[in-house]
């Protein structure tokens, strides 16, 4: 299982851990992910997203999970989000027509 939000492609990030005596040795900073259910108000339905906890905050001040992913990046969604991205594009196309 991958540690990567599946919303902003946050993944780990390599560093390093620096002891009193100044010796460097390798270390990972892993994000801070939850496994959540996100409501998508145009389909109707729930979704069981990983996502961290940044993102989770972001979804708040933007206003859910349909706002947030028809603005956002495709390059940072995971598959599955494109595809849920694309049902929520075409849902809200059919209910404007």
């Amino acid at each position: 299982m991958s540690r990567r939000c599946e919303l902003t492609g946050v993944g780990p990030m390599v560093g390093h851990s620096v002891s009193h005596s100044n010796i460097k040795t390798k270390r990972r900073f892993l994000p801070s992910l939850r496994q959540i259910n996100l409501q998508s108000d145009a389909l109707g339905a729930s979704f069981r997203l990983k996502i961290s906890n940044a993102a989770l905050r972001t979804l708040d001040f933007k206003g859910g999970l349909d706002a947030f992913i028809v603005k956002a990046d495709d390059a940072n969604l995971s598959i599955r989000a494109r595809r849920l991205k694309k049902q929520i594009k075409d849902k809200l196309a059919e209910t404007a027509a």
